[in-house]
């Protein structure tokens, strides 16, 4: 009886003791795989492009962190969105172990579908320890194209003057654009520079693109700009006709108050130019053209710069047999160097006598090309001068001293016609007397 009750207390020390052995090691055991899960977290998402053009493909990068202190096994990767499907999924078939603090990068190449809109895919991994990692991420799909419009142009180009044009890039997308070169084409003109190149235009910016055009003939000129979002190539044209017509901005010279002073076989010119443009004439030069000859002392005058609303006076020599075809021409430059020129045809036949006679005449038109000042005589009389009854000889002078024998005789008459009238009144004064 006495060793039953002991062989049953060691049964039972021996129980217990299996028990507490069994207790213990499953307090203080290390921790299990599951709890490192939950400190692998998604630590970044990068979206290139950052806006997607429908059916266009690009990149999305998913970045984890393992800040555990346990290694994770990472499986079967993906991205979850109707509208996104992933090319490579085939890249990630194998499993990935993920130690403490390391960091694992999936790369994905995707392609958007056709349909605009904000979606928000999922992006999931799982774990052979336990559970799963969800990440949701923002992602946009957008067919607005970048703009280019052709501002701050002139209304009409002219034949082989250089004007200042700008092309105006907009983007009005929720990306930045890059890469963007814009190449001018077209026949019958000269553009500088040939090609510009932009980086970057950031999200909702615009940037305005100088350009310098030279007409040869009417046209079109192309811009055709050419860009990327992300590694997708996307193409614009501007187009800019190039029409071909009066300058409405150049200078126009308008040539006034002419004299004309002769001393032997030469002539002496003398008179004001204005400009009544818009813009200011650099390096203005004056002189007549043949038929006329032009002689010193001032063969040529340079006034220099107008500006606009200004004017300035001129002397010209010069010989000429005919004086009822003077061309006057006057030649000046802008401020980007465009040379311009036009021709006054001046009749000055009527201050054509000897001596140092003058004549003033009134202001002149100023279109390029056709028939300018035409100098008038001055006076009121006829010429040569003389009486409007014929006679009063034949002086040069007229005006009104030559009237003074009319106007004597004239008065003479109108005494005696009151006298003969008056004859009986004076006499009956006279006897009286």
């Amino acid at each position: 009886m006495t060793n039953l009750r002991k062989n049953l207390i060691i049964l039972l020390v021996v129980a217990f003791s299996l028990v507490a052995c069994a207790t213990a090691a499953s307090t203080t055991s290390p921790v299990s795989s599951s709890d490192g899960i939950y400190q692998t977290h998604v630590t970044s998402v990068q979206v290139d492009p950052p806006v997607f053009f429908p059916y266009e493909t690009g990149t999305i990068t998913v970045t984890l962190t393992n800040s555990g202190n346990q290694t994770v096994t990472l499986s079967q990767p993906d991205i979850l969105e109707s509208h996104i499907a992933v090319i490579n999924k085939a890249s990630y078939n194998t499993n990935v172990r993920l130690g403490p603090g390391s960091t694992m990068i999936y790369s994905f190449q995707v392609k958007s579908s056709g349909e605009e809109g904000t979606y928000f895919p999922v992006f999931t991994v799982s774990t052979v320890e336990a559970g799963s990692i969800s990440y949701p991420f923002e992602l946009e799909v957008d067919s607005k194209e970048l703009v280019a419009t052709v501002v701050d142009r002139p209304d009409n180009f002219v034949v082989g003057k250089k004007d200042s044009i700008n092309l105006n890039l907009v983007n009005s997308r929720n990306g930045a654009l890059t890469d963007i070169v814009i190449t001018p084409s077209g026949n019958g003109s000269t553009v500088s520079p040939r090609q510009k190149f932009i980086a970057v235009l950031p999200a909702g910016s615009s940037q305005l693109v100088g350009f310098q055009v030279t007409p040869d003939q009417a046209s079109d000129l192309t811009f055709h700009v050419a860009y990327q979002n992300g590694n997708n190539d996307h193409a614009v044209d501007a187009v800019l006709p190039l029409n071909i017509g009066e300058d409405k901005l150049a200078a126009v010279p308008v040539v006034n108050n002419i004299v004309l002073a002769s001393s032997g076989s030469t002539y002496t010119l003398t008179g004001d130019v204005n400009n009544a443009g818009i813009t200011d004439a650099k390096s203005m030069v004056l002189t007549v053209l043949p038929p006329a000859r032009p002689v010193e002392p001032y063969a040529e005058y340079a006034i220099g710069s107008l500006a606009s609303d200004d004017f300035s006076s001129f002397t010209l020599t010069f010989m000429a047999t005919d004086l009822s075809n003077v061309p006057l021409q006057i030649k000046w430059k802008d401020t980007d160097g465009n040379s311009y020129s036009t021709v006054k045809n001046l009749d000055l036949r009527y201050s054509s006598g000897s001596g140092s006679s003058s004549t003033r005449s009134g202001s002149s038109g100023s279109t390029s090309g056709s028939n300018g000042s035409t100098a008038t005589r001055g006076g009121g009389g006829p010429p040569g001068g003389g009486s409007i009854f014929g006679f009063g000889g034949s002086s040069r002078g007229g005006g009104l001293s030559s009237f003074y024998p009319v106007i004597a005789l004239g008065i003479v008459i109108v005494v005696g016609i009151i006298l003969w009238m008056k004859r009986k009144w004076i006499v009956s004064k006279l006897k009286r007397k």
